[in-house]
């Protein structure tokens, strides 16, 4: 498969078109910096990508600010902040402004534009595990008409489960698109890209954190990932958008 083969392009939001570890790790110091504690960004990351997928595991039933709210639970434990028995309320706040946070992450720079450009060729579909109400708000920030939005809310089940992905097929077959034109585009390896592989789909790996990754000698905010060879790689959105782009000519 080309590039310029792609007639829908399914993407994961978070982490590769919204900048979700930003978003993470300055919502999760703001809350820490109350106890007077300063963790390090790869603290909270680390903490987030291991008791996230761990509530998500065992809860995949939960709305996604309800795993989230949980998800900071077990972060504020992990860091030593307020002990819920001790002062439950302004716990309980902090877990609820966790979960509310997602509309407030910043988009990444190119991704309004990117996504604009790549719609003149292909249809553009959305594949999060997100709720539709925080992903709304994420859109209005991109400001884009997805031909599609599927989320965990909808779906029933978190990625990397394979439901997901089964359900984004369907979806592709219903808009006309077979799967030699669909490419699946995402920054998290273990979310999208080996359950998408798993399931015969060419992907994309958006890097978006590679250089930051290497220095800090860290995984982020996701899990370490089963070996996987994504078909193409570019550090951002634009890089991929203009390479598509210019190999349809």
């Amino acid at each position: 498969m080309r590039l310029g083969d792609a007639r829908l392009l399914s993407f994961d939001c978070y982490g590769t078109l919204v900048d979700w570890e930003l978003g993470i790790t300055e919502t999760a110091t703001r809350l820490a910096s109350q106890y007077d504690v300063r963790p390090l960004e790869t603290e909270i990351l680390s903490l987030f990508a291991s008791h996230e997928t761990h509530v998500q595991d065992s809860n995949p039933s939960w709305s996604y600010p309800v795993i989230l709210a949980e998800t900071w639970r077990r972060m504020a434990t992990s860091m030593g902040l307020a002990n819920p028995s001790s002062n439950a309320a302004q716990c309980e706040f902090d877990a609820r402004t966790f979960a509310a946070s997602v509309p407030s992450w910043p988009v990444f720079a190119d991704s309004h534009q990117a996504l604009l450009d790549l719609q003149q060729r292909c249809k553009l579909v959305i594949l999060s595990n997100v709720d539709n109400e925080s992903f709304a708000g994420s859109n209005t920030q991109l400001d884009v008409t997805f031909d599609a939005i599927l989320t965990a809310q909808d779906i029933g089940s978190y990625k990397p489960d394979l439901n997901n992905f089964r359900v984004l097929l369907k979806q592709a077959r219903e808009l006309g698109i077979a799967p030699e034109q669909h490419l699946h585009v995402a920054q998290s390896l273990f979310h999208d890209h080996v359950p998408a592989q798993q399931i015969g789909l060419n992907t994309v790996w958006i890097n978006r954190y590679g250089a930051k990754r290497a220095a800090a000698g860290s995984l982020g905010a996701t899990p370490a990932a089963a070996p996987i060879v994504p078909h193409w790689e570019f550090p951002t959105l634009r890089a991929f958008a203009d390479a598509l782009l210019a190999d349809a000519t």
